[in-house]
């Protein structure tokens, strides 16, 4: 009888924090934490995989729940054992909306916890094989390296909030890490920061975030950007901030400026997301991306019925591993873009992101990391890195990573000191605008 693949021995789940930056966005301020779960999975071959999700204690418990389901199955059996944790989760009922108006409150809910867990045993699998990761999605691997973007925001100024620990990193010799805890509320200021990501990371593209300030003000950064680099694509991202009629005259002027617009409307007047992007397309000749009103199958089938969308930003975060390739797959097949949306990550999810970057088929666009805002709190011993604006897949099994045990327990003890778990964009807010509250149709400094 032929031998049976490796077993899974053990299953740790761990929850990490890390430092952000004062990042602004249609839902706030970026907290001065944010936390992640970290998957690690053993196997009788003595091998370790690896898997990184979004954080908090509902993602946290979700996660450990499941421990018994996954113990002591042959790693052959990975998709059937995803299948039955798939299945017996139980889904709030208030996520059928996705994250349409950006709640931000609910993205634990659209989030699917288990996706660390197939990222772990993919990890596994590939070292069994001996095969990169990316050799075992869709149909293998596709490009031996994969596009990023320069993803900018608009960032205040942390001195407004004294009481709140945001990191300092003024006597940094590294130009990025000093720039990246500064006030840039400016176009001036967002293009220095552009220049300076180029500088260190040799991005390509750009995507600056939304929904901050008046439209108006933000496509003016956007021209600012288009003219610094005129060879660049520039595309925004207002999380829906927009009404229908503001998106259309705001973006009209735009269409030899951006390459796509990200979200520019959401629903209205008793409309869903995606009818009214259906009409926005149909007045403006500008590709429009995703990542808020097409983060399921069902929901993918009404936007693509109704044409409501050109890229679809799949993050395996949302859609899974094969999931986000299956998706790559059918929008090549139909002559749209797939694309990755990103989330305050470590080294893991970068590594993951390039795994299926590169088994993504046709041409997708350079994907999204927030990485480069959190470069430098590396929980791997072998960081991927971005140079000329790519990263370059590993040749080695798996993610191609190893842990660095004493960051990762460094991380687990932040996480443990933290006073709150949970994202929370209100928070930093307060002492910007006193009883701010989050308004899905208002950007977050627009009161």
């Amino acid at each position: 009888m032929k031998e049976q693949t490796p077993v899974i021995t053990d299953m740790q789940v761990i929850p990490v924090a890390g430092y952000d930056s004062m990042l602004m966005t249609l839902s706030g301020a970026h907290a001065p934490w944010f936390t992640r779960n970290l998957v690690v999975l053993k196997d009788s071959a003595g091998h370790t995989g690896i898997g990184e999700i979004h954080g908090g204690d509902y993602t946290c418990q979700a996660l450990v729940s499941v421990i018994p389901l996954v113990q002591g199955q042959p790693l052959a059996r990975y998709r059937a054992v995803l299948d039955r944790i798939h299945r017996g989760a139980s889904r709030s009922a208030e996520e059928g909306e996705g994250i349409q108006t950006l709640d931000i409150s609910k993205l634990k809910f659209v989030v699917k916890a288990e996706w660390a867990i197939e990222c772990a045993f993919l990890d596994l699998m590939g070292q069994y094989l001996g095969v990169p990761m990316c050799e075992l999605l869709g149909n293998g691997k596709q490009r031996d390296r994969v596009e990023m973007l320069g993803y900018l925001f608009y960032v205040s100024d942390k001195s407004k909030a004294p009481e709140l620990p945001y990191l300092e990193e003024a006597s940094s010799l590294d130009p990025w890490f000093r720039l990246r805890r500064q006030e840039m509320l400016t176009a001036e200021r967002v293009v220095e920061q552009a220049q300076c990501l180029q500088e260190k990371y040799g991005f390509r593209n750009f995507k600056l975030k939304g929904g901050v300030l008046e439209g108006e003000t933000e496509m003016e950064t956007a021209q600012a950007l288009k003219k610094a680099f005129p060879e660049g694509r520039i595309n925004i991202d207002p999380n829906g901030a927009w009404s229908l009629e503001e998106a259309i005259r705001l973006c009209r002027p735009m269409e030899n400026v951006l390459a796509y617009v990200e979200d520019p409307t959401g629903p209205e007047a008793g409309y869903s997301s995606r009818e009214v992007m259906a009409e926005f397309k149909n007045a403006v000749r500008l590709p429009v991306a995703t990542n808020m009103l097409a983060t399921d199958w069902r929901q993918f089938y009404h936007a693509a019925a109704l044409k409501a969308v050109d890229i679809v930003l799949a993050d395996p975060h949302f859609w899974g591993f094969e999931g986000t390739v299956c998706m790559a797959q059918l929008l090549n097949d139909w002559g749209l873009t797939w694309g990755s949306h990103s989330n305050n990550h470590f080294d893991i999810t970068l590594a993951a992101f390039a795994q299926v970057g590169a088994a993504a088929p046709g041409n997708p666009t350079a994907l999204d990391t927030h990485w480069i805002w959190q470069d430098g709190q590396n929980l791997l011993q072998d960081a991927p890195e971005i140079r000329d604006g790519y990263i370059q897949i590993p040749d080695k099994p798996g993610l191609g990573v190893t842990l660095n045990w004493e960051r990762v327990e460094e991380a687990h003890r932040l996480y443990q000191s933290l006073p709150s778990h949970d994202r929370d964009d209100a928070l930093a807010m307060q002492y910007l605008i006193p009883g701010w509250k989050f308004d899905p149709k208002k950007p977050c400094l627009v009161r």
